[in-house]
């Protein structure tokens, strides 16, 4: 994927761009020939047009920073006064205390600048937040953030340009942002647009065509951007999806191999339905009948397709794993933590074929994470929530944002993380990433990551490029969920993937 999407325009529509990345655009922009002041221009009336589509005429106050976004800021300012709308002016700085393309809108604004305060927001219906962007790098304070919990708490709307100020745009972490009901950016989205909680924060999010050339994304212009961050669409997996192929049989669309917990079964099950629902041709569920066959009868009556063979030791497993025809390996779902799951696991990742830890495959190796890691020489795919996360990843801190530990993640292990949630960051170890945002909240229900599994697995089996495969596999799953609405249980989930297959 690094070079897949260097130069693909439909992929590069959903890059995520670092705030410095940002800067780096900009600059290239002015190189090619669009001024500061044309950009800042654009962004203004992009702005301006996002609320009069939105709003019907009235009272705005437009609080301006002293930077960019306050000249922004102005340029709203003016836009929506010609347009016969009732505007005001708040500013954190004098107007001589503007500088470049900034000074320049705010000269072009004829109305009275006010000073930035609570008293600024007295018969506002609308606010427009242009004081900071998303680059702000401390907690917002002072005039800034008494002002807004003003706004907040008289229930005034709010447009933010860029981010909600006090939303760091790399990581989406909260530093005095209050609740936008639009958010306006320019060009690409950034992290923190996407990354709760400000996802949240954010509210409706436009992103602004200000003029800004595509060709500063892929060197067509001297540039030091280096994409390695999207946001998951099937714009950037849909070309290496696995095909049905009219003469291919069983075989050829893999074979997907679950290992089935005991006392618990529905996981298991569950993982082994979704896997076959997107396409591996054959699925079958192994058993552990040391203790005897109670499992087995429990699988075998409750699956029809999905086929069924008993493990009395490890060493069935074993010659198991020597079938050449068997494509991809899911273990954890109801398979329990402890010394027995830790072993097949083991087993499971010596075999050399594409392999998904979940839940208790995870977990079973708190104690030594490292020896997981050790034992991960191939296509691992780990799908840890955030508690199975901090067994396995002690030392990363839980502090830092959620890339950033996803990505920290994918590199000491060597596998590609899903680390789930509402804004399920998908990593792989050379540090690519794609976060994805079509989760409802409806997946936040017992079962659902074992359906996710499955389908990662079902994807693996039929040979699909690894990390995109995966982030395949959470579209398609978040996609279900919200084709089925509410009341979902885990197990709607694999019946849902052929209407949404059938979409794509």
């Amino acid at each position: 994927m690094n070079q897949l999407l260097c130069k693909d325009k439909s992929k590069l529509s959903h890059a995520l761009l670092t705030c410095e990345q940002m800067a780096e655009c900009d600059r290239m922009t002015v190189i090619a020939g669009i001024s500061d002041i044309s950009l800042m221009e654009n962004a203004g009336h992009k702005v301006a047009q996002a609320i009069i589509e939105r709003w019907a005429p009235c009272s705005v106050v437009v609080l301006c920073g002293p930077g960019n976004n306050g000249g922004d800021g102005f340029v709203i300012a003016r836009v929506l006064a010609d347009a016969n709308w009732s505007v005001r002016v708040a500013s954190l700085v004098s107007r001589d205390q503007l500088k470049g393309s900034a000074a320049h809108h705010s000269t072009l604004w004829k109305g009275v600048v006010e000073p930035l305060t609570p008293e600024a927001l007295n018969g506002a219906e609308l606010i427009v937040d242009a004081i900071f962007g998303a680059g702000l790098a401390r907690p917002l304070q002072g005039a800034s953030l008494e002002t807004l919990l003003m706004a907040k708490s008289k229930c005034i709307p709010i447009v933010a340009v860029d981010v909600p100020s006090g939303l760091m745009g790399d990581t989406g972490v909260n530093v005095g942002a209050v609740a936008a009901e639009l958010t306006v950016t320019c060009f690409r989205k950034k992290p923190g647009h996407l990354l709760q909680p400000g996802k949240s924060l954010c509210g409706e999010l436009l992103v602004a065509d200000i003029g800004t050339p595509i060709s500063v994304l892929f060197g067509d212009i001297t540039n030091k951007v280096t994409v390695n961050s999207f946001e998951n669409h099937p714009d950037l997996w849909i070309d290496v999806f696995p095909l049905i192929e009219q003469e291919g049989n069983k075989y050829t669309r893999g074979h997907a191999l679950v290992w089935g917990g005991w006392p618990t079964t529905g996981a298991a099950r569950m993982s082994a339905r979704a896997a076959a629902r997107v396409g591996a041709g054959l699925t079958t569920v192994a058993v552990d009948v040391s203790q005897g066959e109670a499992a087995l009868m429990v699988y075998a009556t409750t699956l029809i397709s999905i086929m069924v063979t008993p493990i009395a030791k490890l060493q069935d497993l074993d010659i198991m794993l020597t079938d050449k025809r068997i494509t991809g390996l899911l273990i954890g779902p109801g398979a329990g933590v402890g010394e027995e799951t830790r072993t097949q696991v083991l087993a499971m990742l010596k075999s050399g074929k594409p392999t998904v830890l979940d839940a208790g495959a995870l977990s079973s190796f708190k104690k030594d994470p490292q020896m997981l890691f050790s034992a991960i020489d191939g296509v691992c795919v780990l799908t840890p929530h955030q508690g199975e996360f901090s067994r396995v990843f002690p030392n990363i801190d839980l502090s830092s944002d959620k890339l950033s530990r996803a990505r920290n993640a994918a590199k000491i292990s060597g596998a590609i993380v899903v680390l789930k949630g509402n804004d399920t960051v998908i990593a792989a170890p050379d540090g690519r990433t794609i976060i994805n945002t079509n989760a409802p909240a409806t997946l936040a229900t017992a079962g659902t990551g074992d359906v996710l599994a499955g389908i990662i697995l079902g994807l693996l089996t039929q040979g699909m490029e690894p990390f995109l495969a995966t982030a395949a596999a959470v579209w398609l799953h978040s996609e279900a969920a919200a084709n089925f609405g509410t009341g979902l249980l885990a197990e709607d989930l694999p019946d849902q993937l052929p209407a949404v297959l059938q979409q794509l």
